[in-house]
């Protein structure tokens, strides 16, 4: 038995100076070491050895797990470092190399002109309310002072859901949720998107996007409203940019007008931009008709209010000379990368 002893030692020992990975060496380990190994089999024969041999034996045994198990571990350190230098070696970064470019995202002209809009406004004090896209009726036109037999209401310009619900056709019924709400002074702009029922070309989309403003308070009058056009108007278009009313009719508003810009490319000479008019029209404003202001629970003797709308479409086609509004929605990535 002490011979096997002694065997097992130098096998061991020589399969442990040649193992080149930690699995062949976890191979040894369970060979000589495991509940089968060689090791554990002679112990397991101590039993018929005399009670005189059996302590020189175990001692023995002792000594030569002792010394496999010390020396395994000392193979596993070598085997690691190694293991560790060769991935290393493999795992090389060369810092010189040039990286992979990533694409960057830009952001739609729709939303940079939006969030410009937005600043303006923002900028004079104005709080930014929103309403549902799904809208009734009732916010829609009727609290808007549209009599049922108005036009805008026929189902060639309007997606009814059914009788009394529809997709809305402008940010309007978000006023009148605000001032049902809120007592004055109100000071808001409603960004959103609407729905109509157009066909598709260069200039029309049954899907656009508008932004309308509203302020009710003590006094407000015509002049109010004129002044912040322009100021809107220089700030977004620039300092020589101005504006001129004209009159008009919505049901909401009384007096009303139809606003125009002077020509932002040509500065108001004429151009094939302006139709060599020298103008552009961007929205519609006028004074908060008292009987809209009525039916939101605001007495018109006390309170007077103006509000105003414009396409975003429209204003982003001016910013950037977009010459068809289908660009805007095509996704292609040639036409957003320029922005």
């Amino acid at each position: 038995m002490k011979e096997q002893l002694d065997s097992i030692r130098m096998r061991a020992e020589q399969e442990l100076s040649n193992v080149e990975t930690i699995p062949d060496l976890e191979e040894i380990r369970v060979r000589y070491l495991g509940k089968k190994g060689e090791l554990t089999t002679v112990l397991r024969g101590m039993g018929g050895l005399n009670p005189e041999e059996r302590p020189i034996i175990g001692q023995l045994a002792n000594k030569v797990r002792t010394f496999l198990e010390s020396k395994m571990e000392d193979t596993r350190d070598r085997l690691s470092r190694k293991e560790r230098m060769n991935r290393l070696e493999k795992e090389v970064i060369d810092v010189t190399m040039p990286g992979t470019r990533k694409e960057i995202g830009r952001k739609h002209p729709l939303s940079i002109v939006l969030d410009e809009i937005s600043e303006v406004f923002i900028g004079m004090g104005y709080e930014i309310a929103e309403g549902p896209e799904i809208e009734l009726d009732y916010y829609n036109f009727e609290a808007l002072n549209i009599p049922k037999d108005h036009p805008a209401r026929d189902v060639q310009d309007t997606f009814y859901i059914n009788e009394n619900i529809l997709l809305r056709t402008q940010t309007s019924p978000v006023q009148i949720r605000v001032m049902e709400n809120q007592k004055p002074p109100i000071k808001i702009i409603c960004p959103g998107r609407v729905y109509r029922s157009d066909s598709v070309d260069a200039t029309h989309s049954p899907i656009f996007h508008q932004v309308e403003g509203l302020v009710v308070d003590k006094g407000i009058t015509m002049g109010d409203l004129i002044g912040t056009l322009k100021l809107f108007a220089k700030t977004l278009f620039g300092e020589n940019t101005d504006i001129r009313l004209r009159p008009h009719h919505f049901p909401f508003t009384e007096p009303s007008a139809e606003v125009d810009v002077s020509c932002w490319a040509c500065g108001g000479t004429g151009c094939k931009v302006c139709k060599n008019e020298g103008w552009i029209e961007i929205l519609g404003a006028g004074m908060v008709h008292p009987r809209v202001l009525k039916i939101c629970g605001i007495d018109p003797d006390v309170y007077t209010g103006f509000a105003f709308g414009l396409g975003v479409e429209r204003t982003a086609m001016g910013r950037f000379n977009i010459d068809d509004m289908r660009l805007l929605y095509e996704n292609d990535i040639r036409f957003l990368k320029q922005f």
